[in-house]
């Protein structure tokens, strides 16, 4: 379900609780169903908080590569996926998703460079292979670029499940992996 059709949806049942509240209280303000509504009505923004609030995703110290730097970095990038998750949540506009989204982009390419400056400066053997898989994350968000221009909702929601997986998979997968590598040689 896209964000439009869920907002729309939100929107009705505020509305239909509303409705019914005034209706109950106008009709029998001592009846328990009346209170039962105003009940939904007054807890339905904290079980949409709730809700929502799965869809970001959360540093975890199983995270952690045991690099200080390159944690920072990752750290940022979940906040900077966060921050275009909100922009989609709350239809914040076309311009404020694509500047979200750019500047994740360019910290995204600068946290590769970074790394990859590191694993080649310290002759990490499978340079090249970690490289490739940078090279490959970037070209998927290009196409989700491409793709805003035909389906704004769809295009960037699906960019911030790609990057929220594959965020979470390479840390704990190939960044692990060089990170043992560059802290036997001293990196911290």
């Amino acid at each position: 379900m896209n964000n439009k059709t869920r907002m729309f949806g939100v929107a009705v049942l505020i509305l239909t609780l509303i409705v019914a509240v005034i209706l109950g209280v106008a009709i029998s303000p001592g009846n328990p169903l009346t209170w039962l509504l105003i009940a939904a009505l007054v807890s339905l923004p904290y079980i949409y908080r709730k809700m929502t609030s799965r869809q970001y995703v959360q540093w975890k110290d199983e995270y952690s590569v045991g690099i200080e730097s390159i944690d920072s970095q990752h750290k940022k990038l979940l906040g900077l996926i966060n921050s275009l998750q909100t922009a989609v949540n709350y239809k914040t506009g076309e311009a404020f998703e694509r500047e979200a989204l750019d500047e994740l982009v360019d910290y995204t390419k600068t946290h590769f460079k970074f790394e990859e400056d590191m694993m080649e400066q310290n002759g990490y053997p499978e340079f090249t292979t970690h490289r490739a898989e940078h090279e490959l994350m970037i070209a998927r968000v290009e196409e989700v670029l491409q793709q805003y221009q035909q389906d704004q909702d769809n295009a960037m929601q699906n960019a911030i499940d790609f990057l929220q997986d594959w965020l979470i998979n390479h840390i704990n997968g190939t960044d692990k992996q060089y990170s043992s590598f560059l802290i036997g040689k001293g990196v911290k």
